[in-house]
């Protein structure tokens, strides 16, 4: 069975006004139908754009376009996030393990799948390429599927398999795929983080890390350790250099021993080479890869996870400044959870002690209107440039000397005064 391929103003004339449209994300982004819809927003009214992460330019969000399009998002990006911020747009807090829910039982019901494959096979059947994670319960609920068949879109193995014939319409390109590179912002405070969180590591362990600057640098502090798995959310080119040194075997897994397991993956073109036909790496949909059921049955599991802002007791916002939708709750919960319920896991949460502006990420209170995406019931480990804390079996006075001593030097007075405050200056004794 052969493919005909249409032009991209051909292929996104499908869709109409007031249909729901998921847009497939991260370095899947279909850039080109995007393009071509984009054109559409004078005739268009009422598009609502379902997705996560994307990546390059998001034409839809522009000032013409926004009598045609409203971006629902479901994880915050930076090229949508003013957009989602206005009338113009929306945020859905939802565990990334539970989106396919939506999809499927029509809690957002997917009228149109925007998505970016890899090339078909002899027998007709392309991939999801790098990102299968809520893409394939889109497709497969969705009523109309338009794909970007991409020559440069990497063949993968795992769940994200789709037959041509479930096309409405497709559209041919050959183009680079949008690129990141995080290790070119590890600076010393990341590698001291990095290097904490190693040694909290043991060998056999199994690993889940997020992409950006602290997970690459935790990647690079493992070299020397042994037998490591990996069964995360998503991948960068951090992965590949540890697998280089013969540290990632994943031989101890119990679920997919011998292979990488991820929903999504995003780095370099030497990434994108690497995962292409290379069964090492299984790519599955998020509801699968984030079950707490799935990832508590590997040995040791070690979540590394970040973080906007930490209060005294615990509590994690990770998705807003204060009520400014800044990312998403994403699959932080669903791996900090799976990491305390596997036997010898740790759930880890890891962050510079300031921001960029100097101030404290570790505060006596969340600012007003921001989201606790993680609670204080859930916290385990806390991680920044000055050490470890340890939080579990601890009470809130507790934590709160533990978060003070791992801050900043500049702000420990200061954060020292909000604890007795709030808990007063009484030591009991501890046996």
């Amino acid at each position: 069975m052969s493919l005909s391929y249409i032009s991209p103003e051909q292929a996104v004339s499908l869709i109409e006004s007031h249909q729901r449209v998921f847009v497939h994300g991260s370095a899947a982004t279909p850039t080109r139908l995007l393009k071509a819809l984009a054109k559409r927003g004078n005739e268009l009214r009422n598009v609502e754009i379902v997705a996560i992460t994307t990546l390059g330019e998001m034409p839809l969000v522009r000032p013409e376009c926004q009598k045609a399009f409203y971006m629902n998002s479901l994880f915050v990006s930076e090229n949508i996030r003013k957009a989602v911020n206005s009338d113009h747009g929306g945020y859905v807090p939802i565990f990334l393990s539970e989106i396919g829910h939506l999809f499927r039982n029509k809690i957002l019901g997917i009228d149109v799948a925007l998505i970016q494959v890899s090339e078909p096979d002899a027998h007709g059947f392309c991939t999801l390429g790098t990102s299968v994670d809520i893409a394939k319960p889109a497709v497969e609920t969705a009523r109309i599927i338009i794909a970007q068949v991409n020559k440069k879109m990497p063949r993968t193995h795992g769940d994200g398999h789709i037959h041509i014939s479930k096309f409405s319409a497709a559209i041919h390109v050959d183009d680079d795929l949008p690129e990141i590179n995080y290790a070119k912002k590890i600076t010393e405070r990341e590698i001291q983080i990095g290097q904490h969180i190693s040694s909290l590591i043991e060998d056999r362990s199994t690993l889940q890390m997020g992409i950006g600057a602290i997970p690459d640098a935790v990647l690079n502090s493992l070299h020397h350790h042994k037998d490591l798995g990996v069964h995360t959310e998503m991948f960068s080119n951090g992965i590949l250099e540890l697998m280089k040194s013969g540290a990632v075997t994943n031989s101890f897994k119990k679920k997919h021993p011998g292979k990488v397991v991820s929903s999504f993956a995003a780095g370099t073109r030497e990434l994108y080479d690497t995962v292409n036909d290379n069964p090492e790496f299984s790519f599955h949909e998020a509801a699968y890869v984030n079950d707490t059921a799935v990832i508590r049955k590997n040995p040791k599991v070690i979540s590394i996870n970040s973080c906007v802002e930490l209060d005294l007791t615990g509590q994690v916002c990770a998705d807003s400044i204060g009520s400014y939708h800044y990312s998403g709750v994403g699959g932080q919960m669903d791996f900090m959870r799976g990491a305390a319920l596997s036997v010898g896991g740790k759930p880890i949460m890891a962050l510079p002690s300031t921001t960029k502006k100097g101030d404290s990420k570790i505060v006596p209170f969340l600012k007003e209107g921001a989201g606790v995406v993680t609670t204080r019931a859930h916290m385990q480990y806390v991680v920044t440039e000055f050490g470890i804390a340890y939080l579990y079996g601890k009470n809130l006075r507790q934590r709160a000397y533990e978060l003070m001593r791992i801050a900043h030097p500049d702000h420990q007075e200061s954060l020292e005064k909000a604890i007795v405050e709030r808990f007063g200056s009484y030591i009991y004794p501890f046996r």
